[in-house]
């Protein structure tokens, strides 16, 4: 039986001269619409699966709604074209939504337009606070309960995946999706539905770090972000602003901190020099 969110299509393998009808199992990727008073906000292609999550991590990071608790309800319809999520706002939230709106309609109608969408998609974070401090050695047991979890990449070979990994707790949650922005909403989405907050723990991702991912596990509470790939430059600039400690190309051998070292002490024995990395 394919692991949710994939399916198992034929393929033509070529090994060598020779070719065979096998089957494969790939990631499913639909459209899913988010609808707030059944007015469509935004269409993603994402995995069709933890959609309560997305639509409640999504709601948060586009700070739509300021907690879980503004969200009054969803409800997940799958028509022909894919998937639309329906979600209720309480007042406040549908109020400042509404506001939102009208802020960003241009002058024609257009929506996001000219300088309002440089400002929105360069949007500033709240800074993080937060005590937790990791030592090398932990970042390692997080690394290494990552990818044991990644269900549906382990059948398909073609997801993200973000997890929230807390020191003696260990991976308290993760969440899979075609989409990397995608995973990391369905896990800020699941971490609020369960009253968890990310101060004290760690976001792990499998994928590079671009501005949004820093936006988002920002407006999360995250002090701490573990990506296996790199970062860009305007993301590493945004983790300094927000107080944020990014470590990124992460791997068995060890990691590189882009900003705020102090929450990860280095090895009492070891000697800290300056290297040159192309």
């Amino acid at each position: 039986m394919a692991v949710e969110g994939s399916q198992r299509v034929a393929a033509l393998a070529q090994r060598g001269q020779v070719r065979l009808a096998v089957t494969r199992a790939v990631p499913e990727e639909v459209p899913v619409a988010f609808t707030y008073g059944r007015q469509t906000h935004a269409v993603m292609m994402a995995s069709p699966c933890d959609l309560e999550d997305f639509a409640v991590g999504f709601s948060l990071t586009e700070e739509i709604a300021a907690d879980a608790g503004a969200i009054g309800g969803i409800e997940v319809v799958r028509v022909a074209e894919g998937i639309e999520l329906r979600i209720d706002l309480r007042a406040e939230a549908a109020e400042r939504l509404a506001a939102r709106r009208r802020r960003l309609a241009g002058p024609v109608g257009c929506g996001l337009c000219g300088i309002e969408s440089l400002a929105e998609a360069v949007r500033a974070v709240r800074g993080v606070g937060g005590a937790l401090v990791l030592s090398p050695a932990e970042i390692g047991e997080a690394l290494a309960v990552l990818a044991p979890a990644q269900r549906l990449n382990a059948e398909t070979h073609a997801v993200h995946a973000a997890g929230f990994w807390r020191p003696g707790a260990g991976l308290l949650a993760l969440r899979e999706d075609v989409g990397r922005h995608n995973a990391l909403d369905k896990l800020i989405g699941a971490l609020a539905r369960a009253g968890t907050g990310a101060a004290d723990g760690a976001i792990l991702l499998t994928s590079r770090v671009s501005v949004e991912m820093v936006q988002k596990a920002a407006i999360a509470g995250a002090s701490v972000v573990v990506a296996v790939s790199a970062p860009t430059a305007l993301a590493v600039r945004l983790a300094d602003a927000a107080g944020m400690t990014l470590v990124a190309i992460a791997r068995n051998d060890g990691f590189e901190i882009f900003t705020h070292p102090e929450r990860i002490p280095a090895f009492p024995a070891s000697r800290v020099s300056a290297a040159h990395v192309a």
